[in-house]
């Protein structure tokens, strides 16, 4: 299912009783963050709140804000048009696993999921909702040294109601120490100045002034792998910068597609539409006619990195202050009726959660591809992303597990996972209790855990160097001879199928 408009996906969220809708003014500085939070720790995610009346610096904002609007697996689901995560993956998965036809009712079979896939290359419009409302900002003036501090959030006087600034959207203070208001569900788009490849990625970025922001981009991102080709160039880098629109548009955003696959192509698949793109007004980039606000822009080269942050992070602590490129923004487009989508980070589980687990189940099938044993994979909140993977396999041959977890410390984003627990099949990895009671019981430390180096999360502050560190992986499954183990097996308890029936017929009926 394609929405038209963040408001779409919000009437569904609605309809479906998972939205809040917040009547009272709540400030964009840390007010927001706390009712959220409260939402996120509930239950399941609890419910999608829409901010009707937020205010920066004590004004009115002329936009709302949504903001966990994919913190749960229903709304992750609806997010995605399907009537589960676990279908949309299964779907994907059929696709993967196509062979060539080898008969003419297999050749049909493929016709139909090709027919299927019509519809997932981008197309180019004219114009969009997108454009409703265009604001073109003149050529900054010469730049100051050395960088002018952030403006002071608590100063009404930088507030200004029209036309749109950086200053006047219900941009967010997250958490008390961050270094100033961060747009947090940015879906930015650069392209490969050499290939011509777009990528779509999702950046924290730091608002400095009403036109200036930090590109928190990562040194492994495809974003700034693109942005050392402009600089190895010495030529000005055009960025786009769009929020809202479809909500599958976030979500791909930050799926681990491989590099030079275009993100775009996954959300026109996901949601079984084109996605119409318009070009940008001040460059030659395109974003999603009907998101709520695009923000476009350019990176100079010549320009010194600026310090950004400190900013709440995923990891449960803050990030501290490094530098990075400043975004210079040249226009602001939006819907009239925009509305501004948001979400925050930190101590899990939170909104990022779900959309993580979400994309762990669609690409579970690529994983199987590469590595057939793999029965299924977890990534438990408490571990926030890479730090704690749960994986269970079909053993059959000594070593395997150990195949496993250097297999997943080379794919994609795995290369940053911290600690791998590899389990046998018949064990739940959704169940940290079930996999922690393996890993006590199976294991002996010096036997069973291997450890090596490699590339770490540079937003973790426990590595001795950033982006570098140590990983552990634990074997916690049966042992076999060939590993070391020279006594039985032990099997392990469980009550005879026949007397659970018995009893099941005998007392539950009472």
């Amino acid at each position: 299912m394609a929405y038209d408009s963040f408001r779409d996906f919000l009437r569904a969220l609605e309809e479906a009783g998972e939205l809040i809708r917040v009547s009272r003014p709540a400030a964009a500085e840390l007010e927001i963050t706390e009712l959220a939070d409260r939402q996120m720790k509930a239950p399941g995610g609890g419910k999608a709140l829409l901010i009707e009346q937020p205010t920066v610096n004590g004004e009115p904002s002329p936009f709302p804000v949504a903001i966990n609007t994919m913190g749960s697996w229903t709304r992750m689901a609806l997010a995605l048009g399907a009537e589960s995560v676990d279908a949309a993956a299964a779907e994907l998965g059929s696709l993967l696993k196509a062979r060539p036809p080898v008969s003419f009712r297999d050749a049909l079979r493929l016709l139909g999921t090709a027919m299927d896939l019509r519809h997932a290359r981008p197309k180019r419009v004219k114009t969009g909702p997108c454009k409703e409302v265009v604001h073109k900002f003149d050529p900054p003036p010469p730049r100051a040294e050395p960088w002018p501090k952030a403006p002071d959030w608590r100063a009404p006087s930088s507030f200004n109601p029209r036309p749109p600034t950086l200053l006047n959207l219900p941009i967010l203070k997250c958490w008390p120490l961050d270094g100033g208001r961060f747009i947090t569900l940015p879906c930015v788009v650069t392209q490969d100045p050499d290939t011509g490849e777009r990528n779509v990625g999702m950046y924290r970025m730091q608002v400095y002034d009403e036109r200036t922001t930090g590109m928190h981009w990562q040194l492994q991102k495809v974003g700034a792998r693109h942005g050392r080709r402009y600089y190895e160039r010495g030529e000005r880098m055009p960025v786009a910068v769009f929020l809202g629109g479809d909500p599958v548009f976030a979500f791909a955003a930050t799926a681990p597609l491989p590099d030079g696959f275009d993100e775009l192509l996954l959300a026109g698949y996901l949601r079984r539409k084109s996605v119409e793109l318009v070009k940008c007004e001040t460059n030659d980039l395109e974003a999603p006619a009907n998101a709520d606000f695009v923000i476009e822009g350019y990176i100079d080269p010549r320009e010194p990195l600026r310090e950004e942050g400190p900013f709440g992070d995923h990891t449960g602590f803050y990030t501290l202050p490094e530098p990075y490129p400043v975004f210079h923004v040249t226009a602001i487009t939006h819907r009239r009726d925009a509305v501004y989508p948001a979400t925050i980070v930190g101590v899990p589980p939170m909104e990022d959660f779900y959309m993580g687990g979400a994309s762990l189940k669609l690409f579970l099938p690529v994983f199987k591809m590469n590595f057939p044993e793999i029965v299924d994979i977890a990534l438990p909140a408490e571990g926030v992303f890479h730090n704690l993977v749960f994986v269970s396999i079909k053993k059959t041959y000594p070593m395997q597990a150990y195949k496993i977890m250097h297999g997943l410390w080379g794919m994609g984003q795995m290369m940053f996972a911290k600690y791998i627990v590899v389990v046998d099949e018949d064990v739940d990895v959704h169940n940290t209790s079930e996999v922690l009671f393996r890993l006590c019981a199976n294991t002996d430390p010096q036997r069973d855990v291997v450890f090596t180096r490699g590339p770490a999360d540079v937003l973790d502050h426990a590595t001795p160097e950033i982006g570098v560190g140590t990983k552990a992986g634990f074997d916690a499954t049966r042992k076999l001879r060939g590993e070391g183990f020279k006594r039985p097996w032990p099997p392990s308890i469980k009550m005879d199928e026949a007397v659970k029936q018995r009893v099941r017929e005998l007392f539950e009926t009472q």
